[in-house]
């Protein structure tokens, strides 16, 4: 991620009137679901148009499309070509969110339309999601909280033994501002940490293994923190999952496109790997039915970045990358800068 410099607008407080309505020379629209507190400002304060998701689509962008100049959307929805074709003058496409490998980046670039994200303010609560996933998965906690409630603990006696986590061998796959925030916690836990990225960075303190096939090969977790999107489509893949093995664990916070999950599903009910902590999927809100079942699982909806303070921060950042473009036609904290301010 390559971010714009800064301006020092400092983002507006969450839930505020703007002192300047921001119009520009054209509409705002929004795009697939948000957070009710910022779907709820783009409406009262920016006059914002919602694209439906019905057959009245095609109308209303017949209607409309010509007058959009930004788009708000989320990671989970993002903009493809064929809609940045039905909006001509559109400019700016800003993201709720650290992803944004929904939006087709390589179209933006060449149409001239700026991509903004929210990176940094969620890094902390994502790497902390990321450890508690970690710990849970090994220490098998959710399922000895479902043995307690099930009354089987006076019947049964005690839960099997599980794995250690402190001195654990992890790799990270992706170590960008949250891969590094998670290797950082881990250090404390005494781990030794590898790491695989597209290029090797020059004095990190981490082993650099040259594949995600050689890092999962060499350690007890594997941790993905890549960005998703076509370069990491299934990076992690039936190769990758079996050198990881039958003592291994995944922990995935990143984005489910980065794994099979078909051959992830099917080694877990094989024993071909020792468990998984998930947080995202392939489709979600669909979840394989096959991991409900399985008590070396754990499964999350989601919820890296779901804390009040962080994504009223995310909000807040959102907010001020669509202020900074209706009003100057640049971007706080872009992926790709606008061209040019659209008319």
């Amino acid at each position: 991620m390559v971010n714009a410099q800064a301006t020092t607008a400092e983002p507006k407080s969450v839930g505020a009137q703007p002192t300047t309505r921001f119009t520009g020379n054209g509409k705002v629209l929004q795009v697939g679901p948000l957070k009710p507190s910022l779907a709820q400002t783009l409406s009262a304060d920016y006059d914002a148009l919602l694209l439906p998701v019905d057959e009245s689509r095609p109308a209303f962008l017949a209607a409309h499309g010509d007058s959009v100049t930004a788009v708000v959307t989320s990671g989970r929805t993002g903009v493809d070509a064929a809609l940045m074709a039905d909006l001509p003058n559109l400019g700016a496409i800003v993201h709720f969110g650290v992803g944004y490998d929904t939006t087709d980046v390589e179209a933006a670039t060449e149409k001239g339309v700026g991509v903004s994200n929210t990176p940094d303010v969620l890094t902390d609560c994502v790497a902390d999601t990321a450890l508690g996933l970690l710990i849970d998965t090994l220490r098998g906690f959710s399922a000895a909280d479902r043995y307690v409630r099930a009354g089987r603990w006076p019947r049964e006696g005690n839960v099997p033994l599980t794995r250690k986590v402190s001195g654990s061998r992890v790799g990270i796959i992706g170590l960008g501002r949250i891969g590094t925030a998670i290797a950082d916690r881990l250090t404390g836990f005494g781990c030794d940490i590898a790491y695989h990225n597209r290029r090797e960075i020059p004095g990190s303190q981490y082993r650099y293994a040259a594949s995600a096939t050689e890092l999962a090969s060499s350690v007890d977790i594997l941790v993905i923190a890549a960005s998703g999107g076509k370069g990491t489509q299934q990076l992690v893949d039936r190769s990758v999952l079996e050198a990881l093995g039958p003592q291994g664990f995944l922990i995935n916070v990143a984005r489910g496109s980065v794994v099979d999950e078909v051959a992830l599903t099917e080694l877990l009910r094989s024993g071909g790997l020792a468990g998984a902590g998930l947080d995202v999927f392939a489709d979600e809100p669909n979840v394989p039915t096959e991991l409900f079942d399985l008590d070396n699982v754990v499964l999350l909806p989601h919820v890296g970045s779901g804390t009040t303070a962080t994504r009223a921060a995310m909000e807040a950042l959102t907010l001020q990358n669509l202020d900074e473009f209706l009003a100057t036609g640049t971007l706080t904290t872009a992926v790709v800068q606008p061209k040019a301010v659209k008319s």
